[in-house]
């Protein structure tokens, strides 16, 4: 019985990593990573309950900064933008690289295949810098690509860039065209992990194909797809600060300033650390309450989860 116990119970830890040391390696530089600019940073959220200061000690002056954020009107503004902008990035784009990942997977010439795979790669290898540049001179009002297909078809230039009606689906196609490619591909290792027998067996019982992808494809996606949408949700209030930093313009900031821009203009720019200091930790706080919520519906709901 204590040796059927201990077979079922498998190797231990240290046995696990002995085993497997090389794999563990390779997990230093990203353990690094995380610990020197995610971890370590923690300790630093104790300026949101101090009068910080650069030389000398910092009074401890609990909840004070946050009322000051709380009672600021610029806040509430920067807050919607970032709603708004994430909701737009994570649940409008969540679908695409699992439909694009599905396309092609259904392509069997493989140098097509290869092909389109890392012309759809290819952009989320580029700064935001660099991309930026990209579409701010594809939707120039006087030369850009965007605009002259706009003339060929008789329609008025339109200034994209400057646009508050306008710029908010500007930075949805820019993350889209930049993460589409990607992203998928956590889909299609999935898809590669679907048993062919599973197909063999609906063939041989007339299934068409819609009903295999139906009945086989997307159930066997599920546990992938909740897993990445709890993670996402988890960087809801994150509305990508590179992107909006390298495309926002005084024009339409009222529309696209988020709350990492608003951390940085009142933190590195006016200098008021405590009370960027404390954004950014109820940024956290809003993070760490939805990625446990989801999880716990996801839980629920289809038996799958983070954990």
């Amino acid at each position: 019985m204590i040796a059927a116990a201990r077979i079922r119970k498998g190797p231990g830890l240290l046995s696990r990593i002995g085993r497997d040391w090389f794999l563990y390696v390779l997990l230093i530089p990203a353990l690094c990573y995380f610990t020197v600019f995610h971890i370590l940073p923690i300790l630093g959220m104790k300026m949101a309950f101090q009068d910080f200061r650069l030389v000398g000690p910092s009074k401890f002056v609990g909840l004070k900064h946050f009322g000051i954020l709380f009672s600021s009107p610029a806040f509430y503004t920067v807050l919607a933008n970032t709603l708004i902008l994430s909701a737009m990035k994570i649940i409008l784009f969540f679908p695409l690289p699992i439909i694009f990942a599905l396309m092609v997977n259904e392509v069997r010439v493989g140098a097509l295949r290869k092909l389109t795979q890392a012309v759809a790669y290819l952009p989320h290898f580029l700064s935001w810098v660099a991309i930026a540049g990209i579409w701010i001179a594809f939707l120039s009002p006087t030369t850009g690509g965007a605009n002259q297909a706009r003339g060929f078809l008789g329609l008025p230039p339109l200034d994209f860039m400057t646009s508050k009606a306008h710029i908010r689906w500007v930075l949805f196609a820019s993350e889209t065209w930049r993460s589409l490619g990607w992203d998928s591909i956590i889909y299609l290792a999935a898809l590669m992990r679907i048993s062919p027998s599973l197909y063999e067996s609906a063939e041989m019982d007339g299934a068409s194909a819609p009903q295999k992808m139906l009945y086989i494809t997307l159930p066997e996606l599920v546990p992938t797809m909740v897993t990445v949408f709890i993670l996402n949700l988890g960087f809801f209030m994150n509305a990508g600060f590179d992107q909006v930093f390298n495309m926002m313009n005084d024009s339409v900031i009222s529309v696209v300033d988020i709350l990492d821009t608003y951390v940085y203009r009142i933190g590195l720019v006016n200098m008021q650390y405590s009370v960027s200091t404390a954004a950014s930790l109820f940024k956290g706080v809003i993070g760490l309450i939805l990625i446990l919520s989801t999880h716990v519906a996801a839980k629920k709901t289809t038996g799958k989860g983070l954990w």
